[in-house]
């Protein structure tokens, strides 16, 4: 398993909210920004131009120290030499993801419930997607959100079968409600519109990297 992540500023790269921009010019300019750890999800392309897009964003981002991680497809990850995947309960099983990349690549779940926090394969995994905490255009939720004190009780369900558990909020946070996820417990955001759907990536990121930053130092004082 990985050392211990950075997930401030977790950006979520996706084609379809990119406003038709190139992914790899993006990410640097997130990174650039100040976004601490990135992912790409492409729910709709092939696989082939998924391997060819994660290349790019690795090369866009080398020397950084940012990680990439791929959602649902350890494939793509494998091929594209990033540095792991995220996957949900419909996806690869954690054991068989971890088997596949090794001990030393980044393996994330999301994590919908407490009931789910209870059952999560914690010995495999790096860090936790918990959430949807609020409503969202961008995927598809059956359920309903969770709200930030749904995401307090399952952070602690983690956080009581590991303590170090890391954990980011997902689903519907920008720049206005992120400090209220980071206060709730958070290690970080997941966020995909109020970043790449910006006019200027960079500077939403920079916004964005502040308001957790000072976030974060409201908890300790």
């Amino acid at each position: 398993m990985s050392a211990r992540l950075d997930l401030s500023v977790y950006g979520i790269l996706d084609p379809e909210r990119s406003r038709g921009r190139d992914l790899a010019q993006l990410a640097g300019d997130a990174v650039r920004g100040g976004a601490t750890f990135l992912q790409l999800r492409d729910k709709h392309g092939t696989t082939r131009a998924m391997v060819e897009t994660a290349r790019s964003i690795v090369a866009a981002i080398e020397g950084s120290g940012v990680p990439l991680v791929i959602n649902d497809r350890v494939d793509v990850a494998l091929a594209a030499n990033a540095h792991g995947v995220h996957i949900g309960e419909d996806d690869m099983a954690p054991e068989d993801a971890r088997a596949l990349l090794g001990a030393d690549a980044i393996v994330g779940l999301t994590i919908h419930s407490v009931e789910e926090a209870g059952a999560a394969a914690m010995e495999l995994a790096d860090c936790y997607g918990v959430g949807g905490i609020y409503a969202t255009a961008s995927k598809n939720n059956p359920n309903p959100p969770i709200g930030v004190a749904g995401f307090r009780k399952i952070t602690d369900a983690l956080r009581r079968r590991d303590p170090q558990a890391q954990v980011v909020g997902i689903a519907g946070v920008d720049h206005e409600n992120a400090a209220e996820v980071i206060r709730a417990g958070a290690d970080g955001v997941a966020v995909i519109s109020c970043l790449f759907m910006a006019d200027d990536v960079e500077a939403a990121t920079r916004l964005l990297s502040g308001r957790v930053a000072d976030a974060r130092r409201e908890t300790v004082t």
